[in-house]
C-alpha cells in the first residue's frame, strides 16, 4: 500500500513539474551534457531570463 501511495505521489510531482515548466532547466542541462560535453551550461537564472525573453519576443496564441 505504501509503495502505491509513493508511486502516485511521485507521478503527481512529475506532472506538476512538467506542467509548470519547472523541469525545463533539468532537461536543458541533461541535453547539454549529452550533446556537447565542453559546452558552457547557463545558470538557472540565465536560462530562465532567456526563456522569458523568448516568450516575450515570440508570442504564441494562448487561451489565457
Amino acid at each position: 500500500m505504501t509503495g502505491a501511495v509513493t508511486r502516485a505521489a511521485a507521478g503527481v510531482w512529475w506532472y506538476l513539474r512538467e506542467v509548470s515548466g519547472e523541469s525545463a532547466y533539468d532537461r536543458y542541462v541533461e541535453h547539454c551534457r549529452q550533446h556537447d560535453a565542453g559546452a558552457t551550461v547557463l545558470t538557472r537564472r540565465e536560462f530562465e531570463r532567456r526563456r522569458q525573453d523568448r516568450r516575450e519576443h515570440e508570442p504564441q496564441q494562448r487561451c489565457c
